[in-house]
């Protein structure tokens, strides 16, 4: 069954409209360059809010492995998006038993075998750095490791990748926005469509 994960969440309403959907997982993002980014304050009352079902995931971008370890003691999971490498992702862990999204821009099949290879718990597949882009989705035909499917994903093709592809997770935040911001109806739709291909 794929689970879901709606990502840069920002505002006491996006908390609301997630205690209803219940998704898996929520990312709230910690890279100052994105205009999702909340501060670590901002977050932690977020994440106080949030529905005890729901996994708060910490969105980092090539940030100071001590500033990632003091941020995720609210947090139930790591995410890294920059160009982490395994030596940093094994200094967390001396530090830290939070689990580890390890985030990897698909192009090539280069690339998906560095993710396969990778020593984080969970890695997610992106087509860019949160640029909301498709990459090439026939790469991951014959794919044996779980992963979290990102890039571009909306509610008109998110029931094609979970039919076709059957990942671990769906990882969307463009795709349930209007005007920047996110739209309760698309996060709705969006849910739901993911559910139904689960049945």
């Amino acid at each position: 069954m794929t689970k879901i994960k709606l990502c840069g969440l920002s505002r006491v309403a996006d908390i609301e409209v997630a205690n209803k959907l219940l998704p898996e997982f929520v990312g709230f993002i910690f890279y100052e360059k994105s205009k999702r980014y909340i501060s670590p304050a901002q977050a932690e009352t977020l994440k106080y809010i949030l529905d005890k079902k729901i996994s708060a995931v910490g969105v980092f971008v090539n940030e100071k492995i001590s500033a990632v370890v003091e941020i995720a003691k609210f947090l139930d999971l790591i995410q890294l998006h920059g160009d982490e490498d395994e030596n940093y992702i094994s200094e967390i862990k001396k530090f830290t038993a939070k689990k580890i999204i390890k985030a990897f821009k698909i192009k090539t099949a280069e690339d998906l075998q560095r993710a396969k290879n990778s020593r984080a718990d969970f890695i997610l597949l992106d087509g860019g750095a949160g640029t909301g882009e498709i990459f090439n989705w026939q790469l991951l035909k014959n794919f044996e490791r779980e992963y979290f499917l990102a890039g571009g994903l909306t509610v008109e093709n998110v029931s094609a990748a979970v039919k076709d592809l059957k990942p671990f997770a769906v990882d969307v935040s463009s795709g349930i926005e209007t005007g920047g911001l996110k739209d309760s109806a698309k996060m709705k739709k969006f849910v739901d469509i993911v559910r139904s291909e689960n049945l």
